[in-house]
C-alpha cells in the first residue's frame, strides 16, 4: 500500500483543491448578496440549492466516464478515450436540453410553493438565468472527467480557483454596478455564476485542445456522428451512480426539512452543522474520484493486485483523515462553530450535533471513498441499492421516530442519519473486499472484464 500512497496523493490533492474551490463559490455568492438583505441571501440560497438539486442526475450520471475513460487509458488506447469524450459530449448537450427544460417549467410552480413574497420575486429572476449556466457546467464535467481519468488534474484545479475569482470580481460588478456594468442585484449573482462556468469550462476545452496540438494523439480523427452504443453504456452505467448521488443528498435535504419542524435554534444548528460536514467531505470526495481513477487504470491494465493496493490505499487515507477530524470535532467543536455564531444555545448544541458527526465521520469517509473505488470496478448499482435501503429505508425512519416520537429533537435527526451511514460504510467496505478479490481470481484465469468495448 505504501508505493501506491503517493501516486493517490498525487491526484487526489488537485482534485481535492478543486472540490474545495466548487463549494467556495457558493458561499462567496451568499457573502458578496448579503448587502441586499435577508431577502436576497434567501433567494440566493434557495436558487443555488434547487438548481444543484436538478443538475445532480446531469452530473452524477457523467461520473460513468470515470470507468470507461481510465480503463482505456490503463489499456493504453489513448484513441477509446477520445470517443468516450465524444460520447460524453453528446451526452452532456442532451442532459442539457432535459434540465433547462425541466428547470423552466419549474420556475412556474414558485408561486405555488408558498414562499415569502419577498423571496419568490428575487429568485424566479436569478434561478432563470442560472439555468443558462447548465449546459457549461455539464460540458466542463465532461471535461473534468476526461483529464482526471488520464492524470491530468492540474488544469482542473486551476480552473476552479480561477473560476472562483471570475465569480468574485463578477459578482462585485453585476450585483452592485461597477467596472461600468449595470447594477443588476440578485439577478447579477446569477450572470456572475454563469461566466465564471463559462470560463472554467473554456479553460479546459483550451487545455484539451493545446495537449492534442502538442502530442498529437488522433483527437481529430473522431468521427462526429453520434456513437449511440457508447453514449446508451454511459447511461446505464451512469444513472445508478446519479441515483446513488439523489438518495445521499436528498436524506440531508429530508432532514433539514423535518429540522425546520423544530425551533428555529434547531434549524440553525442543523444547518450550521451540515456546513461544517459537508466543507470537510470535500477531501473523501476528491479522494473517491482518485480511487475510481486508480482502480480504473489498473482495471484497464488487467491489474487487478494493483486495482485492490489503490481502491485500500485511498480508503486507508480517508479514514486516517476521517478519524483526525473526528478527534478535533470533539476536542474543539466551537473552533468550527464560531464561523458562523456566537449564540451560546447554538454552539451548545451544535457542539452535541458536531460530536454525532465526529461518530460517522469514518464511515461516511469510507463509504465515499469506497463508492468511488467501486466505479473503478464498473460497479455503480450496489452503492445505489444501499443508499436507498441504508438511508430511506433505515436511516430516516430511525430518524424520523427519535426525533418526533422518542424526544430528542435534532440530535435525534442526526442520529438517524448517522445509523445510516454506518451501515452503508460497513457494508461497502465488505462489497469491496469480496468485489476486488473476485477480480483477482478472474485474472488468474483471463477472465477480467473489458469495459471499454462497445
Amino acid at each position: 500500500m505504501l508505493r501506491d500512497l503517493r501516486p493517490t496523493l498525487a491526484l487526489a490533492l488537485p482534485v481535492i483543491a478543486a472540490e474545495i474551490g466548487w463549494i467556495s463559490m457558493g458561499i462567496v455568492d451568499t457573502m458578496i448578496v448579503r448587502a441586499l438583505g435577508p431577502a436576497a441571501i434567501g433567494a440566493v440560497g434557495t436558487g443555488s440549492t434547487l438548481f444543484m438539486t436538478l443538475m445532480v442526475l446531469g452530473i452524477g450520471t457523467l461520473f460513468s466516464l470515470d470507468t470507461f475513460v481510465s480503463h482505456a487509458f490503463g489499456a493504453g488506447r489513448i484513441d477509446d478515450c477520445h470517443r468516450w469524450l465524444f460520447a460524453g459530449l453528446y451526452l452532456a448537450a442532451g442532459l442539457s436540453v432535459v434540465s433547462v427544460l425541466i428547470g423552466l417549467w419549474g420556475v412556474t410552480w414558485l408561486p405555488r410553493m408558498g414562499l415569502h413574497p419577498a423571496v419568490r420575486d428575487l429568485l424566479a429572476p436569478y434561478l432563470v438565468r442560472l439555468l443558462w449556466s447548465a449546459p457549461p457546467l455539464l460540458v466542463y464535467t465532461v471535461c473534468r472527467r476526461y483529464l482526471q481519468a488520464m492524470n491530468v488534474v492540474w488544469p482542473v484545479m486551476f480552473s476552479l480557483v480561477t473560476a472562483n475569482i471570475v465569480n468574485a470580481v463578477g459578482n462585485w460588478a453585476f450585483v452592485y454596478g461597477r467596472l461600468g456594468m449595470p447594477a443588476l442585484g440578485v439577478a447579477g449573482s446569477a450572470y456572475a455564476t454563469l461566466a465564471a462556468r463559462v470560463y472554467m469550462t473554456g479553460f479546459l476545452i483550451v487545455v484539451i485542445v493545446r495537449r492534442e496540438q502538442r502530442r498529437p494523439s488522433g483527437l481529430h480523427d473522431v468521427p462526429l456522428t453520434i456513437d449511440g452504443p457508447r453514449v446508451a453504456r454511459l447511461l446505464r452505467l451512469g444513472l445508478p451512480a446519479a441515483l446513488q448521488v439523489v438518495l445521499e443528498v436528498g436524506v440531508f435535504g429530508a432532514v433539514s426539512a423535518l429540522a425546520a419542524r423544530i425551533t428555529p435554534v434547531a434549524v440553525a444548528a442543523n444547518q450550521i452543522a451540515l456546513n461544517v460536514a459537508s466543507f470537510f467531505f470535500m477531501v473523501p470526495l476528491g479522494l473517491s474520484s482518485a480511487a475510481a481513477v486508480r482502480v480504473g487504470q489498473a482495471m484497464g491494465r488487467r491489474d487487478s493486485a494493483g486495482a485492490r493496493r489503490a481502491g485500500w490505499t485511498a480508503m486507508g487515507i480517508a479514514l486516517v483523515y476521517a478519524i483526525t477530524m473526528s478527534a478535533l470535532f470533539l476536542a474543539i467543536p466551537n473552533l468550527f462553530l464560531r464561523l458562523f455564531t456566537s449564540d451560546v444555545s447554538l454552539l451548545a448544541l451544535g457542539a452535541l450535533l458536531l460530536a454525532i458527526v465526529a461518530v460517522f465521520q469514518p464511515f461516511d469517509g469510507l463509504q465515499n471513498v469506497t463508492t468511488g473505488a467501486l466505479r473503478g470496478l464498473g460497479d455503480t448499482r450496489t452503492p445505489m441499492v444501499l443508499n436507498l435501503i441504508g438511508h430511506w429505508a433505515i436511516g430516516l425512519p430511525l430518524a424520523y421516530w427519535l426525533c418526533f416520537r422518542h424526544g430528542w429533537g435534532v440530535q435525534g435527526l442526526w442520529i438517524g442519519l448517522a445509523a445510516g451511514l454506518m451501515l452503508i460504510g460497513s457494508i461497502l467496505v465488505l462489497v469491496w473486499q469480496v468485489e476486488s478479490k473476485n477480480s483477482l481470481t478472474a485474472r488468474g484465469r483471463s477472465e477480467t472484464p473489458d469495459l471499454t468495448r462497445p
